[in-house]
């Protein structure tokens, strides 16, 4: 079996409507191989284990929050390069200090323009080039 080359993006939230909403956006065209997390320890675990390019994790999760888990990639050497982008309702000056504590990569502000978030997702937190 050929090994799988697309970009890994964890997806942590704990809000089930927005988890399938942005499996849904990404999985559309296939691009990336997803890996889903419903709170803190778990997305923690995933990313220990799968090593993705980037996660996604929601500032307000239950068993760690997103800060956390930010903290603890962002403090261990062998997952430190993985970037971390934290979604939260609340893009304030206190979150934004909070962020650069942590080490995160940025931050995102939701509900979210999906045009927007494909922008910065691609351009911004992955690097990708546009496909002609």
């Amino acid at each position: 079996m050929a090994s799988d080359h697309r970009p890994t993006i964890l997806i942590a939230d704990d809000e089930e409507t927005l988890l399938s909403l942005m499996e849904t956006v990404l999985n559309r065209e296939g691009r990336y191989r997803l890996l889903l997390a419903k709170d803190g320890e778990e997305a923690l675990a995933i990313a220990r284990r799968e090593m993705p390019q980037l996660v996604l994790a929601d500032v307000s999760m239950p068993k760690l929050n997103g800060f956390e888990v930010c903290r603890q990639l962002k403090q261990d050497p062998g997952t430190a390069k993985i970037k971390v982008v934290l979604l939260t309702g609340f893009v304030e000056g206190s979150y934004r200090a909070k962020m650069a504590e942590v080490g995160a990569d940025d931050i995102f502000s939701k509900p979210f323009d999906i045009a927007t978030f494909r922008e910065m997702l691609e351009g911004h937190w992955l690097g990708i080039t546009p496909e002609a």
